[in-house]
């Protein structure tokens, strides 16, 4: 009765609020009933409350089915495990009330345990004792073997593994809380959902046992209630040993019958709930959505049907039935996959939420913009930049030592239609324009001026170059000239955009990775190192300065014992580790700068320009600063201009040698002027490598 019911007597407002207290939903209501419960177990009850209680006993049992059924997700029904303890008490406490009535009053005939256990024991079993023992003993196998045992092992593996993935989820959610993702009131949200969802899967681990247990208890009652009765019949109350047989056997396998069929339901939905899992949505829909949310599955099982049907000796029309239903839904799958009958309750699709802050924070390290006459290099049948810009983060690995980061390719329709721009982290550095249907013609060996085209120059390295068409293509490379298609202008611009900016794409979290990757043996070197000797950011600015000067990082073993070598020698700054690892790759460094004719090419700084640089440094040993006049860096730039220029047109590409000492500082003075201009120091040349110097800085 609901509080308007109780208005409805005219009771006064005081007397109104003392009653609903007492009603079903409160606190005192589920207390009195919880009595009431337990009371059942010392007092006898009469036979037509006895009626009363089985019938809610199956009533509540067949609502709870419902609502394991129809429930969004597991954590909808937090209340289940309580529930079904309160079930069980509430099926115990019947059994113990029917059985003192079987056992008191059974000698007056079937009707003595009340009308709900003469009916099931007269109807369901057919009059038979026989069939009713043999459907109770399947109903128990059915509930604690089958559905109790699987449900229970379910909840016991679910409860471990959200226990196991708790912190997990936690760190995820602070994550997330941290980035902006989310706001306070919603992490708090995912915390209390996380802890629900921990507490009810250990608590179904445990519920489970109670319908195990209840059905273990209906068993020794059953078999109590049969062998007393019989005792009772005869010995007490003078009965036949068939009579009595016949009486006692159809009312307790009647209690049996009613007792087992709720537990059954409330078994099952049990099981229900403890393997949705991860699934949303009711029930029904799911299933319906992933039995039939393909045709294919549906057609194969038309024709396994109908092949069932031809069998001789089967029943024709239910496998003919049956096969007609799946061919009909596999064909309105194919016709409409989205909106099919299997799917009649099929969710609307959700508005695209709002990107998190955390995405309008986050950068591209590498980005290229095409304009939208290039898209075609990208996307279009043919297409072959895309597999050139896996090529290139495969070369890079394999010369360089690190895995570059992914390249962005996107669209900006700000951009003239046939103009790239490359990004680095979000920031342009550098641009250039191609035409996606000619061919790129560049002098190499020939000459481009009896050639017909659209003069241009070449954006990678600013060579004069000339735009032709495809059936062109033959007559320049027969003048000696090189061909190159679009897209290989574009990515060889790319590669040395990437090699100029090599340092910045070494975050710490890929510097971390290298370390991370390094093979076990060589992991105990790491361990000495970092951080007892050197943080892990310093190895990351030691790297960063060799990859700024292009010197491969791939030996990592051995960059890692240069830099222990420098820190045991008291050297902290970057630049002086950093001398000590170039001088423990010697043999690299030699072999990459060794020219095609086998000699290490170089041009040294004389006497005069050593003496200069090493008066102009000043600060402490382990963090000189040049301090040279502008006139005298002037005067430096120009004679090496001069030198190198004449190197060049002598066809070499030399190295810089100068001191150990002052090597840093010429370096950062050339890096302004060639970048590509390797500055080596005199012990960082192999001993055993070929070397021809020819010139000399004066």
């Amino acid at each position: 009765m609901s509080a308007a019911g109780l208005k409805s007597f005219g009771l006064s407002a005081e007397l109104n609020a003392k009653l609903r207290r007492y009603l079903p939903g409160t606190d005192v209501g589920l207390s009195l009933g919880l009595v009431a419960l337990l009371s059942v177990l010392v007092i006898p009850l009469p036979a037509f409350l006895l009626d009363i209680g089985l019938a809610v006993s199956v009533t509540s049992a067949v609502l709870v089915l419902m609502v394991a059924m129809f429930v969004q997700r597991p954590l909808d029904f937090t209340s289940f495990p309580t529930l079904l303890l309160l079930t069980t008490l509430l099926r115990l406490s019947l059994n113990v009330a029917t059985t003192r009535l079987i056992l008191s009053r059974g000698s007056e005939g079937p009707g003595a345990a009340g009308h709900v256990v003469a009916a099931f024991g007269g109807f369901l079993m057919g009059g038979d004792v026989v069939i009713g023992l043999i459907l109770f003993a399947i109903l128990l196998v059915v509930n604690f073997m089958v559905i109790t045992k699987g449900s229970g092992r379910i909840a016991e593996v679910s409860a471990r593994f959200s226990l196991d993935a708790m912190p997990g989820k936690q760190m995820a959610i602070d994550a997330e809380l941290s980035a902006g993702a989310i706001d306070e009131k919603q992490a708090r949200r995912k915390r209390r959902e996380l802890e629900e969802e921990s507490g009810f899967y250990g608590a179904m681990d445990g519920a489970a046992k109670f319908v195990r247990g209840d059905a273990i208890a209906a068993l020794i009652i059953t078999s109590i209630n049969i062998a007393g009765g019989l005792a009772i019949g005869v010995l007490r109350h003078g009965m036949p040993f068939g009579e009595a047989a016949a009486t006692y056997t159809t009312l307790t396998i009647g209690d049996g019958l009613v007792s087992q069929i709720p537990a059954l339901l409330v078994s099952t939905a049990a099981g229900i709930v403890v393997t949705k899992g991860g699934t949303e949505g009711t029930a029904d829909v799911a299933l319906l959505r992933q039995l039939g949310g393909s045709p294919k599955p549906l057609a194969m099982a038309s024709g396994a049907a109908a092949l069932l049907a031809l069998m001789p000796g089967l029943p024709a029309l239910p496998f003919f039935a049956l096969a007609g239903l799946a061919a009909g839904g596999a064909y309105l799958r194919a016709k409409n996959p989205v909106a099919g009958p299997e799917a009649p309750d099929a969710p609307a699709p959700l508005a695209p939420a709002e990107a998190p802050i955390s995405e309008v924070l986050r950068i591209d390290m590498i980005r290229l913009e095409l304009g939208y006459g290039l898209l075609v290099l990208a996307g279009g049948e043919g297409a072959r930049l895309t597999e050139q810009i896996k090529g290139l983060r495969r070369s890079i690995a394999a010369e360089m030592g690190f895995v570059l980061p992914p390249v962005r390719i996107q669209d900006n329709m700000q951009l003239p239609a046939d103009t790239y721009c490359v990004r680095i982290k979000e920031i342009e550095a550098g641009r250039g324009t191609i035409r996606p249907t000619r061919l790129l013609a560049m002098a190499g060996t020939g000459d481009t001026a009896a050639l017909q085209g659209e003069a241009t120059t070449e954006p990678a390295f600013g060579l004069p170059a000339l735009w032709i068409t495809p059936d062109q293509r033959e007559e320049a490379e027969f003048r000696g000239c090189t061909v190159v298609d679009p897209a290989s202008v574009l990515c060889t611009h790319l590669t040395e955009i990437v090699r100029q900016t090599m340092a910045e794409l070494l975050s710490f979290p890929e510097a971390q990775k290298l370390l991370d990757d390094l093979p076990r043996d060589q992991q105990k070197l790491v361990g000495e190192l970092i951080p007892s000797q050197i943080s892990a950011g310093g190895v990351q600015r030691v790297l960063q300065a060799l990859l700024a000067e292009r010197v491969s990082i791939r030996d990592l073993s051995t960059i890692l014992e240069g830099i222990q070598e420098a820190c045991a020698g008291q050297a902290r700054a970057v630049p002086a580790i950093c001398g000590h690892v170039r001088a423990r790759l010697a043999r690299q460094l030699s072999d990459a700068h060794t020219g095609p004719g086998g000699y290490l090419p170089l041009i040294t700084l004389s006497a005069d320009w050593e003496a200069a640089f090493a008066e102009a440094l000043v600060g402490p040993p382990d963090d000189r600063q040049l301090a040279m006049a502008a006139a005298k860096v002037t005067d430096f730039m120009q004679a090496f201009r001069a030198a190198f220029d004449a190197a060049t047109r002598a066809g070499e590409a030399p190295a810089l040698v100068t001191s150990s000492g002052i090597r840093f500082q010429v370096r950062a003075i050339v890096e302004r002027i060639r970048p590509a201009t390797p500055v080596l120091a005199q012990n960082e040349i192999f001993p055993r490598a070929r070397i021809r110097t020819i010139g000399v800085i004066g």
